[in-house]
């Protein structure tokens, strides 16, 4: 067994076969940063072409999370500071969510705990994600100013029905065994099997991805807890295709205050909290994605990235989310109406030299 020496924030081992990728940083929820991604990114790619590693774990340090998302807060002081870590951060991150979707051995992500934004981008893309009664799941970028990045614009308009396009908008939570129901991860096991699970997994030998799958499911198999508890939305999965099909923000909104129902009242509510701009670029960013492949949604999330840190409210937002913590932004433009269809186009335009190349 061999243990790497990079820094402590993201340890690697090489347990039998397989290459095992923990992040690190439990006290913040193993928030991934510059550092962490600057590490994994190399080590992926060599595991690729070692023909001693046939599969790889990723997992998370801790007893609370797999990784609760970007270290954003570094982000918007470089951004404040015309520091490039403000375009590295996403650009980097982003060549590594498409380096794990198209990771050609086996990629198991162990999300057993907070897995949200930035922790997402490096589980959703694998080939296998496993979630536990611990996994919290949600993408709650609007309500910081930003939209659902990592690959969000490709893997959320996917999901059944407009459900993608509800999870992106409102950053609803989704737990436990829903998480698996969705497809936002491939399997549910019980959080006490997992230490075994890894265990068996890295005892495979040469696996295939179907070799895998079959441990997997055997394990789904074993993993009883919850199995009897209706899906959280499944009262509302009708109610949620048929307001959230609409052309545009406003017309949803018209939609669930026509509607008037206890459920869409709440959405309602949720929404109304959310930065505008971020809601009609989300819902923009849904659109396009559904007819993207995930290299194609990358470059369009650079840009819309590179367009928030130019803007306003992603800095007001993670000023009153994650610094200040009086959770009331103040939005500019503070209206839908306010947000004009050429600001949005203009988040959409090609940064020339600058777009992400993948």
């Amino acid at each position: 067994m061999m243990s790497s020496k990079t820094g402590s924030e993201v340890l690697f081992e090489k347990v039998g076969n397989a290459g095992v990728i923990t992040l690190n940083r439990p006290k913040a929820l193993n928030a991934l940063n510059l550092t962490m991604i600057r590490h994994i990114y190399p080590q992926l790619k060599k595991w690729d072409k070692d023909s001693e590693t046939d599969l790889v774990i990723i997992k998370g340090a801790g007893e609370k999370a797999f990784c609760a998302g970007g270290d954003i807060r570094a982000v918007t002081e470089a951004g404040k500071a015309g520091d490039s870590l403000a375009q590295d951060f996403f650009r980097e991150e982003y060549i590594l969510n498409n380096a794990i979707g198209t990771y050609q051995k086996p990629y198991v992500a162990l999300i057993d705990g907070i897995t949200m934004g930035g922790g997402v981008g490096l589980s959703v893309h694998g080939r296998f994600r496993v979630a536990t009664e611990k996994t919290l799941f949600a993408m709650p970028e609007t309500g910081i100013g930003l939209f659902p990045d990592v690959g969000g614009g490709y893997f959320l308009p996917r999901l059944q029905g407009k459900l993608g396009l509800f999870l992106a908008l409102t950053g609803f939570r989704l737990k436990g065994r829903d998480v698996q129901r969705v497809g936002v991860a491939t399997h549910f096991v019980q959080s006490d099997k997992i230490a075994a699970l890894e265990k068996d997994l890295v005892d495979l030998k040469s696996p295939s991805n179907s070799d895998v799958a079959q441990l997997l499911d055997s394990y789904q198999e074993q993993s009883s807890l919850d199995a009897k508890k209706p899906f959280v939305l499944q009262d509302q999965t009708e109610a949620i295709d048929r307001l959230f099909s609409a052309g545009s923000v406003e017309e949803i909104m018209e939609n669930l205050k026509k509607d008037g129902s206890a459920f869409a009242l709440k959405q309602t509510e949720t929404l109304a909290k959310m930065s505008p701009t971020s809601l009609k670029l989300t819902f923009r960013q849904i659109q396009e994605g559904a007819r993207m492949n995930l290299q194609e949604v990358l470059v369009m999330e650079y840009r819309l990235s590179q367009a928030c840190m130019r803007g306003h409210d992603f800095y007001e937002g993670v000023r009153a989310v994650l610094i200040d913590k009086d959770q009331s932004p103040k939005w500019k433009p503070s209206t839908l109406s306010g947000v004009s269809e050429q600001a949005i186009e203009e988040c959409f335009s090609s940064l020339g030299e600058r777009d992400l190349k993948l």
